[in-house]
């Protein structure tokens, strides 16, 4: 039984980036799909799909790589689990990297990154930082 199917998603997307992978396939749900758009809107991924099966939709996410071959996100990480849930305010979401990087938050407004949380004065739960 697996319990944090977010960390799950972005495990795959981790380890499929290191060995090279064209896409990732996981289990599909509201919040996973919200969270691929967020990455693949901001240029960390490429497009998201889903394709249903005959007992359960798939999503499939197509990973990106740079021009000398390296994947785009060089490292993404759960900050928010299942054991242990992370809040931030309006005025507490920072920039990660210095702006190179993004943290991807679950607001009363949706699921959008920190650029737009900023923008928009929401805070919210941390769900993950890519880089």
């Amino acid at each position: 039984m697996m319990t944090d199917p977010i960390g799950d998603m972005l495990t795959r997307i981790r380890n499929a980036g290191r060995v090279n992978h064209a896409e990732i396939r996981c289990p599909s749900s509201k919040l996973k799909m919200a969270v691929a758009g967020v990455l693949s809107a901001e240029g960390f991924v490429g497009p998201v799909r889903t394709e249903s099966d005959e007992k359960k939709p798939t999503l499939v996410i197509d990973l990106r790589y740079s021009n000398s071959g390296g994947p785009m996100i060089d490292r993404i990480q759960r900050v928010s689990r299942p054991g242990r849930r992370v809040y931030l305010g309006a005025s507490d979401v920072r920039e990660v990297r210095g702006g190179l990087g993004m943290t991807v938050l679950s607001t009363s407004k949706g699921v959008m990154c920190d650029r737009d949380a900023r923008a928009q004065k929401v805070g919210g739960e941390v769900i993950c930082e890519v880089w």
